[in-house]
């Protein structure tokens, strides 16, 4: 396989032949007919408007993409609390399509979504307190990596993150990647809120590095809000402590990504 000489830090890789030996064949050749949707003009990407929105809902924004997409393309007013957390990840998406994936961008991406979320001295901060992410009716369902973990964790998973970057990968390697830092972003749950939007976020944009443009036509966050109960679910396989994470048990998360172009309209 073309990347057997990786010495990779945190993303775990004991899945990959696995992975890789159910990847459907069919999924390369429906990307490769990925093409922009004519709604899109100079102003407005019908597609970042998809992924903003229904990256948006799975946090329990309560948009919908018709309106998102009158207020984008049309100009049509609406409350500002309708519309800014939604505007502000659209420009972080924007953003993303214009600069390179790296630390400093991811950051800059992150303070973009945040900036109706967080104050802005948390927005593209790593976190300094304890993290955990919690129930509806209020039990812990998540403990995140401790405070005095979180910046080392964080370092390993951005020298993955550039050695994934500068390593030639199969198409069905970078789909496996791209899930995998997707999951092992979530789970490390750097930042004091935002982190499943920009780990959404960093998914596709690692996917337009490695596969080009038309990666940002993939509806995986609509995939995702589609069957947003199962991802939490998949998410949640894993266990309920960081420093206990069981990644033998990911293949079904890691699935979700290229299952969103199996039968996708484009």
């Amino acid at each position: 396989m073309s990347n057997n000489g990786l010495h990779l830090s945190i993303v775990p890789q004991d899945l990959r032949n696995q992975y890789l030996l159910g990847f459907d064949d069919n999924i390369q050749a429906q990307f490769e007919t990925l093409v922009d949707s004519p709604l899109s003009k100079d102003t407005f990407s019908f597609y970042t408007s998809v992924s903003a929105v229904f990256s948006s809902k799975i946090e329990g924004e309560d948009i919908e993409l018709d309106s998102f997409i009158k207020h984008k393309r049309l100009g049509v007013n609406y409350q500002p609390d309708y519309t800014r957390k939604t505007d502000d990840l659209y420009a972080a998406y924007t953003f993303a399509h214009q600069n390179r994936l790296n630390r400093s961008n991811l950051d800059q991406a992150h303070l973009q979504l945040t900036s109706h979320i967080l104050h802005p001295s948390k927005q593209g901060k790593i976190r300094s307190g304890n993290m955990f992410v919690i129930t509806p009716d209020g039990k812990i369902d998540y403990v995140a990596a401790t405070p005095e973990s979180v910046g080392d964790e964080m370092k390993k998973f951005y020298h993955d993150l550039k050695l994934l970057l500068s390593s030639q990968l199969s198409f069905s390697e970078v789909f496996y990647f791209a899930s995998m830092l997707h999951l092992v972003l979530v789970k490390i749950h750097p930042y004091e809120d935002g982190n499943g939007r920009i780990s959404r976020l960093l998914e596709k944009w690692f996917l337009a590095e490695k596969l080009g443009s038309k990666a940002w036509f993939i509806q995986s966050e609509r995939n995702y809000y589609q069957n947003h109960s199962q991802y939490y679910h998949n998410i949640r396989l894993l266990g309920m402590e960081y420093d206990h994470l069981d990644y033998s048990k990911a293949l079904p998360f890691l699935n979700m990504l290229s299952n969103s172009l199996i039968g996708m309209d484009v």
